[in-house]
């Protein structure tokens, strides 16, 4: 089973993909650890810290059992880095060819920020059929997804920015999304606290959500 398969599986059985911002190596594997004891084994890392791609590193080689990926990559150099040091998937703010071209012949999974139809389209020209819908609440939310979903029948989604437990139901209702990203899995004071318990227990909220809106 090759990577993207491997993706598809993880996110059919918890379409939730949680985000970490850490700082510290020893954090952020603590807290990588943390959230696959509640049953979510997929983890993006988003470039936002100076020690970000230490950390997605650290989680690659440390821990078990989890996929994870690099967010906030911005260009073909970082694409480039986060893959040599670990990354086997990659998440973009925006829509970017160069980025998008180099994942697509690398066979890295992308999913690339969109937010307009036109955004949307030239992804799918580019041959990608798995976008970021980015930032989710602010772009329109569940019923913009649902008219971009009505025109791109083939295009999946996965919506990110403002995703909470109390919209991650209506989220994951549409046909079209294949999982949702969200910070709220991970708060920093809980983190700061080292109350890694909490953030499992936030990690089965999640999945029970989920499994609930999939029925």
């Amino acid at each position: 089973m090759d990577i993207e398969q491997q993706l598809e599986a993880r996110l059919a059985a918890a379409p939730v993909v949680p985000l970490i911002g850490a700082n510290d190596t020893a954090i952020a594997v603590e807290t990588a650890n943390a959230l696959n004891a509640g049953g979510l084994g997929i983890i993006e890392v988003v470039l936002r810290t100076d020690k970000a791609v230490d950390c997605m590193e650290a989680i690659a080689k440390q821990t078990s059992g989890l996929i994870v990926g690099a967010g906030t990559v911005l260009t073909v150099a970082q694409a480039e880095e986060v893959v040599a040091r670990g990354a086997q998937f990659i998440v973009c703010p925006g829509l970017v060819d160069a980025v998008a071209e180099y994942c697509l012949k690398q066979d890295v999974p992308l999913y690339a920020g969109t937010m307009t139809a036109g955004e949307v389209q030239r992804a799918y020209a580019l041959g990608l059929r798995t976008v970021k819908f980015f930032p989710a609440s602010l772009a329109g939310g569940v019923p913009m997804l649902k008219a971009l979903s009505s025109v791109f029948r083939e295009m999946r989604f996965m919506p990110t920015g403002g995703v909470t437990a109390a919209n991650l139901a209506g989220f994951l209702a549409l046909p079209s999304v294949i999982a949702c990203g969200g910070s709220w899995l991970t708060p920093a004071d809980e983190i700061e606290a080292g109350n890694y318990d909490a953030i499992t227990t936030l990690a089965r909220e999640a999945v029970a959500l989920a499994s609930a809106a999939r029925v």
